[in-house]
């Protein structure tokens, strides 16, 4: 008897114990309280859906978008008279001031000017007035040629000096730096305000003058002789604070399609403002005489929107203004982006010419193109 009562017992308590876990809980528990997980910041994460992706072949080329220049816009277009095009209020303030008021003066007081010369030619010739008059003086004629230029350079002026102040304008607290730094002769481009990484821009060279592996131009890149290995990026839309300086002689940053010329002086930071409107590739060139090779120094600006150019500081490996400043994956080293991303489809072989400037650390690893070297034409 004492066996079967155990036997029973422990079915028993099996049953009860099979029951007991098959049934749900008569009332919730509250759930365990875990820490919470550290937060870090993926830069693949913070860059806009439709960008592209740290080393694709949108940003292989040179580094920034895969953007084709348009023609007539933003370059020197053969047989057209006039202004480029302006991306920025200032740019669109100036060629109205230019076109509007400018132009219509001067052809006015020259047309007025050629009349009077026409009149005193025909009106004082020799044949209809044989005795000349002894007049030395007229009084009212004298202060209507005094006032009237006055008063014309007045009514020029005030737009004119409105213009200026524009143009010096103190650049907002949103403003986005660009510094760039002139050099016998090349530029080099730093970023302050999205973790100081840097670039350097060397003109791109045709076919039968490249080096062995150096990229030459092609008609993606932009006309000859402004066409760069690498493109300064910009946002449309963001203010951006341009301060401009030299290592060496002065030279002159100048984007015409912008309507900005700044002066680069070694020792000195110059510094003004602009907000580019429409999205495009803009170039330009020193403006100033630098030495031998002053007229191979381009400039080419690419502009796109602010999610991509957010993107493109990200793949440089520098920080997305106002939010902390994020690690690069390996694979966005500057040894990673140079190797994947150096382009072999437009390179040609030959000698390589001396370089005049030593080389420049950057992080631009895009381009074959020794950094630093300028032209070598």
């Amino acid at each position: 008897m004492t066996g079967f009562k155990s036997i029973a017992l422990a079915a028993g308590l099996l049953v009860a114990g099979a029951g007991f876990a098959a049934a749900p809980p008569a009332a919730p528990t509250a759930p365990a309280v875990t820490a919470p997980a550290p937060v870090t910041v993926d830069p693949a994460a913070a860059a806009p859906a439709n960008a592209p992706a740290p080393g694709s072949a949108a940003l292989a080329q040179d580094g920034a978008y895969a953007v084709t220049p348009v023609p007539g816009v933003g370059m020197p277009t053969d047989r057209h008279y006039g202004i480029q095009p302006q991306v920025t209020k200032n740019g669109e303030r100036a060629q109205h001031f230019h076109d509007a008021i400018l132009v219509p003066v001067i052809t006015v007081v020259s047309f007025f000017v050629l009349a009077l010369l026409f009149w005193v030619v025909y009106r004082f010739r020799r044949a209809r007035n044989p005795v000349p008059s002894k007049t030395s003086h007229n009084t009212a004629i004298e202060i209507v040629w005094t006032l009237a230029p006055v008063l014309i350079l007045v009514l020029l002026a005030v737009p004119s000096i409105g213009l200026l102040q524009a143009q010096f304008k103190p650049a907002p607290a949103n403003a986005i730096t660009l510094k760039a730094i002139g050099n016998q002769w090349y530029w080099t481009y730093q970023y302050p305000d999205n973790g100081g990484f840097e670039i350097t821009a060397n003109m791109l060279k045709e076919k039968d003058q490249a080096g062995k592996g150096e990229r030459i131009r092609t008609d993606a890149d932009g006309p000859r002789l402004l066409a760069t290995d690498n493109r300064v990026v910009l946002p449309v839309g963001v203010p951006i604070r341009l301060i401009t300086t030299a290592n060496d002689v002065i030279h002159s940053w100048a984007v015409p399609a912008f309507w900005m010329k700044l002066d680069a002086v070694p020792g000195r930071l110059n510094e003004t403002s602009f907000t580019i409107e429409k999205p495009g590739v803009y170039f330009g060139q020193c403006s100033e005489l630098c030495g031998a090779r002053h007229n191979y120094m381009p400039i080419a600006v690419e502009a796109v929107s602010l999610e991509q150019f957010n993107a493109w500081v990200l793949a440089k490996g520098g920080s997305i203004k106002g939010a902390k400043p994020s690690v690069a994956p390996a694979a966005l080293t500057p040894e990673a982006a140079g190797a994947a991303a150096a382009p072999t489809s437009n390179t040609t072989d030959g000698a390589v010419e001396n370089s005049t400037a030593p080389a420049t650390t950057t992080t631009q690893g895009a381009s074959g193109n020794p950094a630093g070297a300028g032209t070598g034409l």
